[in-house]
């Protein structure tokens, strides 16, 4: 079983709505980490004082079939075809540790998938 993480920089008001779809395309959960970041655009300034943007990371570890149907509902969700919206890449994992109870559950998932 092979798993990759997706990571997504979404603004904060639009969290749960991707978290939301990626579950809908087969994601079991999400972490959401809070973050705030700089882009290409400057940073808004108010009295000389820089206003950072607030993002969530939000990371989704998931089975390698699953990330092409997870990408695309998350970029829908998260409007990313708008600029500043919001990004996503994936990362290969190379091991997994904690998820023995879940194991089973991704074996009979694939054997029913086969069969």
């Amino acid at each position: 079983m092979r798993f990759k993480v997706i990571l997504a920089s979404v603004k904060t008001d639009i969290s749960d709505t991707v978290v939301d779809a990626g579950k809908e395309a087969g994601a079991t959960g999400a972490t959401i980490i809070p973050a705030r970041g700089t882009g290409i655009r400057e940073a808004k300034t108010f009295f000389g004082l820089t206003l950072e943007a607030q993002t969530d990371i939000i990371m989704f570890l998931v089975e390698e079939h699953l990330v092409d149907p997870i990408l695309e509902g998350i970029s829908k969700a998260g409007r990313f075809d708008k600029p500043g919206t919001g990004i996503a890449f994936v990362l290969p994992v190379d091991q997994v540790i904690g998820l023995e109870s879940q194991i089973e559950k991704f074996k009979k998932k694939a054997r029913d998938q086969y069969l």
